[in-house]
């Protein structure tokens, strides 16, 4: 199992940056494939980005593509969302999410084993 913490939130406004972190504890996080989801108020969980244990497949939801990127450092045990030309509409709470397996790398949120607290990211206008 693996304990997972968000950090990197806050406010910005529209047409800055934040960088999200999700720091792992536990022997697994380097292959475990890993997500990142958001729900904003009133709003269901939504996927955002996902990638593999190897970094080499990576997938994106249309509404942040070419704004966000996803990475990892597997030394690190941590996982990272850059999020750029944030807009107000991306406000949410920002969850990091693993998949045990390491074989699948889905976009829904049950197929997801371990999750964060969340954090609050809000992009004023």
């Amino acid at each position: 199992q693996v304990q997972l913490v968000e950090s990197g939130g806050g406010l910005v406004q529209a047409g800055g940056s934040l960088r999200l972190s999700c720091a792992a504890s536990g022997r697994t996080f380097s292959t475990n494939n890993m997500a990142w989801f958001r729900q904003a108020p009133g709003k269901e969980r939504e996927f955002v980005a996902a990638i593999g244990w190897t970094s080499l497949t990576l997938y994106y939801s249309d509404s942040v593509k070419g704004r966000f990127t996803i990475s990892r450092d597997n030394a690190k045990n941590t996982g990272y969302l850059q999020m750029d030309s944030l807009k107000p509409e991306d406000t949410a709470v920002y969850y990091c999410a693993t998949e045990r397996t390491g074989r699948r790398l889905p976009k829904t949120s049950d197929d997801y084993d371990d999750w964060g607290q969340g954090i609050q990211v809000t992009v004023s206008s």
